[in-house]
């Protein structure tokens, strides 16, 4: 589908983490870079994880090249079943009737997107009020204390959220909402992380990093939102 895939370059997870993805970056750097290892040496690879890290290492590129991804792979599911779909005809017809997608439908929103959106809902809208009490203080020991008791109540709410999510398989109609919700979910997954390095070491630099990624994490859950309606 594409001729280049930045996470098979730096040989990471589409799923990875933003620390993991540093991680990785500095490990090949460190293993084909002259500077490090002469026997190891690659120029060209070299290019070629910088410009991977230069895309998955900031969020927002990392999260249009993922819609690139999503696109392409559409597009060649498309191309695939437009192949296909001769051959299949009388066995779909057979198979499938217009009622059975409406019910596979109607279950997928009952059983997934309606228990993970009210789960998204409670983690995405609470932050803004966490972070105003913890501004009162973000040194005061019971400040932190509730701060750190509210990321594990978030994370217990996104274990149950990407749970469910991964219960049902979506209905092809519903394919876009399916992937806002999961880019959503991995969203709040990297904020939350960064969010819990502030009780560490006060650098509020993390508290900002994790807001931001609640940002895009709720610009997701909307679009996801829209798709169904």
């Amino acid at each position: 589908m594409v001729d280049s895939n930045h996470y098979e370059t730096l040989k990471v997870s589409p799923t990875a983490s933003q620390a993991e993805i540093k991680q990785a970056y500095r490990r090949l750097v460190k293993l084909f870079h002259p500077d490090s290892n002469q026997k190891t040496a690659d120029k060209e690879q070299i290019i070629q994880i910088n410009a991977a890290y230069e895309v998955l290492g900031d969020t927002q590129n990392r999260l249009n090249y993922d819609q690139k991804l999503r696109n392409q792979a559409q597009k060649f599911n498309s191309d695939r079943y437009t192949r296909t779909a001769s051959t299949q005809k009388q066995y779909q017809a057979t198979r499938k009737t217009g009622r059975d997608a409406d019910e596979q439908v109607e279950e997928w929103l009952r059983l997934v997107y309606q228990p993970v959106n009210r789960l998204l809902c409670t983690i995405l809208y609470s932050l803004e009020e966490q972070m105003e009490q913890l501004a009162a203080d973000p040194f005061d020991d019971d400040l932190l204390e509730e701060f750190q008791e509210y990321l594990q109540a978030c994370r217990d709410d996104l274990k149950q959220a990407q749970i469910t999510f991964r219960s049902l398989p979506n209905p092809p109609s519903l394919a876009r909402a399916a992937a806002h919700l999961y880019y959503s979910l991995s969203q709040v997954g990297d904020g939350l992380e960064e969010l819990a390095y502030f009780p560490l070491n006060y650098d509020e630099r993390y508290l900002h990093t994790g807001q931001e990624l609640f940002r895009i994490a709720t610009r997701l859950h909307c679009e996801a939102q829209a798709s169904v309606n």
